[in-house]
């Protein structure tokens, strides 16, 4: 008994503070600028309560889907105007949003799901913003490309965000194939009905890399599925696959990365059409991570050929 007491004692103790938190957040003055609100990506619990309060408080929240996001802002009472911003009336919208900030007001800017301008059309209101020297503030929360990462087991150390694959095969593997030797764990964004055949890719052009599907982050129906490309490729070729979808791969291997001496020689001859020498060494130096050293001593080699 004495142990439910305690637990019922903390429980209480957990509501009042948070809800004493977000009352000293809903007094604080909001000042004028670009609010960048991460939300939630399927659990709407996952709003944070600083994300609640710029909510409830700017003067207007500029959104991709005003239809969409209403359903948030229902859940927890919040009535703040709602104005669509999205890749298709941006043009027109943009120059109306940094004048309200001018005049003094604070705008929030959400995307459908997530942390905004990943994969929405945010980037150019925050540069002008920036450019016309207003305030621009983030505020961190949800990211499906870092919910996706940080369950897949593969590294953490460095990765790269690519976003979306191109839609068309040929030129998905041409991309791809530019992914190909970046020493870092990758992760991309599919639709659902292409990920088959965008798994196919990616085991013809990186090969059996260990990799992970995480669908439905955070939802009632989430998976986190790993195997590799090859493995991964083959079981979803067979199936129908349902909404949103993280693909999070491995880094090449060591053999993968190994620059050969042949491929030295062959970077040299292309750079030596339009650099000097020295320049060439260093740059090829420095793109593959490279001893100066055996580069120099393998484009001394390539000269006395060519003498």
């Amino acid at each position: 008994m004495q142990d439910h007491r305690n637990g019922d004692n903390a429980t209480a103790r957990t509501v009042s503070r948070a809800s004493e938190t977000l009352a000293e957040l809903l007094d604080r003055p909001l000042a004028s600028g670009l609010y960048l609100v991460s939300t939630p990506i399927g659990n709407l619990s996952d709003i944070s309560l600083r994300g609640l309060a710029v909510l409830a408080r700017a003067s207007v929240i500029a959104a991709e889907d005003t239809r969409h996001s209403k359903k948030l802002l229902s859940h927890f009472g919040i009535d703040t105007q709602l104005t669509p911003y999205h890749e298709h009336n941006a043009e027109r919208e943009r120059p109306k949003l940094l004048s309200r900030i001018r005049s003094g007001y604070a705008v929030a800017l959400i995307s459908d799901a997530g942390t905004p301008l990943v994969s929405d059309p945010g980037y150019k209101l925050v540069r002008e913003a920036l450019d016309e020297g207003l305030m621009v503030t983030s505020i961190p929360g949800p990211s499906a490309a870092l919910a996706a990462l940080t369950s897949a087991g593969l590294p953490t150390d460095t990765f790269v965000f690519a976003g979306f694959l191109p839609p068309k095969s040929g030129a998905r593997q041409t991309r791809l194939a530019a992914l190909k030797e970046i020493p870092a764990t990758l992760i991309v964004f599919e639709t659902a009905p292409r990920l088959a055949k965008s798994l196919a890719d990616m085991a013809a052009v990186l090969g059996p890399r260990e990799a992970v599907i995480a669908r439905e982050l955070t939802k009632l129906h989430e998976t986190v599925r790993r195997g590799t490309l090859v493995t991964l490729a083959a079981e979803i070729a067979e199936e129908t696959t349902k909404g949103e979808v993280v693909v999070v791969i491995a880094p090449p291997t060591q053999a993968e990365t190994e620059i050969t001496d042949e491929r030295i020689v062959a970077d040299l001859k292309t750079a030596l059409e339009t650099q000097s020498f020295r320049d060439a060494v260093r740059g090829i130096t420095e793109a593959h991570g490279l001893k100066r050293a055996r580069v120099y001593e393998l484009g001394l080699s390539l000269t006395r050929e060519n003498d």
